[in-house]
């Protein structure tokens, strides 16, 4: 399928690795010039150069933590107009409530709900200027259902979700949609990281925890980077104009709802 996007500009927020870049790459594939982001300068290199060469497109580079009011001023310097935003920043640990104070909530709002705020409070008003936007938000699971270790997450994804939701249907005259993905257990480096951490406090082997995870998901694996892009990509295409304000699960099956 042709996605009508070739020649778009695009901004992918953390997108050297895991999600992030399995979106890239399916912007890419379709012909998306990138501005592409990520904190580690080295792997960002070497996401851009890897797209570079797969796909032929420009890929211009951003390295600064996007969670950071200096870091949203560079990357947005470097970036210009885009006409596709797809958010996207690590979650914060895992915990238990007790644990956690007001600065762990504050840093958790500043990353995973105030940061794609202001992303969207840059770049939406050249794009309803320009008639025609996308705008992809990376949130979780966690929103339909939430997961108890995960707190801060629930909270500040729940947030921007509901943002979202109102903020979608006020710049949809204008061409421009706004979406939620929202990913299950997918092989990347944050599902190893959980999955490490519950072996160390179990007493049993990653091996095992991978196993019981994905004995949870109907379809009885992880997802793929490179699948959850085409998803992405398909939201950002000439074909997803009239999804607006949705929040789209990718996760196997795992949680068990009609809606």
């Amino acid at each position: 399928m042709d996605l009508g996007i070739r020649g778009r500009r695009a901004l992918v927020c953390a997108g050297s690795k895991g999600l992030g870049r399995g979106s890239a790459e399916a912007l890419a594939a379709a012909g998306v010039n990138l501005v592409l982001n990520a904190r580690g300068a080295g792997a960002l290199a070497e996401t851009a150069a890897a797209i570079r060469a797969a796909h032929g497109v420009e890929v211009t580079e951003a390295a600064a933590d996007i969670t950071t009011e200096a870091g949203r001023a560079a990357v947005l310097g470097v970036a210009g107009a885009v006409d596709i935003l797809v958010t996207n920043a690590g979650g914060p640990p895992p915990g238990l409530w007790r644990d956690w104070a007001r600065d762990d909530f504050l840093r958790a709002l500043d990353a995973n709900m105030l940061t794609p705020i202001a992303l969207m409070t840059a770049l939406l008003p050249g794009m309803t200027d320009r008639g025609w936007g996308r705008v992809v938000n990376i949130t979780s699971q966690s929103v339909k259902a939430p997961i108890a270790e995960l707190g801060l997450s629930n909270a500040a994804r729940s947030g921007l979700t509901g943002y979202v939701a109102g903020t979608a249907r006020q710049v949809a005259p204008f061409g421009v949609t706004i979406n939620n993905l929202l990913p299950g257990i997918h092989a990347t480096d944050r599902a190893d990281a959980l999955d490490r951490g519950a072996a160390r406090v179990q007493g049993v082997s990653l091996e095992a925890v991978r196993a019981a995870r994905a004995a949870t998901i109907p379809a009885r694996r992880y997802g793929t980077a490179a699948e959850f892009g085409a998803m992405c990509a398909f939201l950002c295409s000439i074909h997803a104009g009239f999804i607006v304000g949705q929040n789209i699960l990718l996760d196997g099956g795992a949680i068990n709802a009609t809606f």
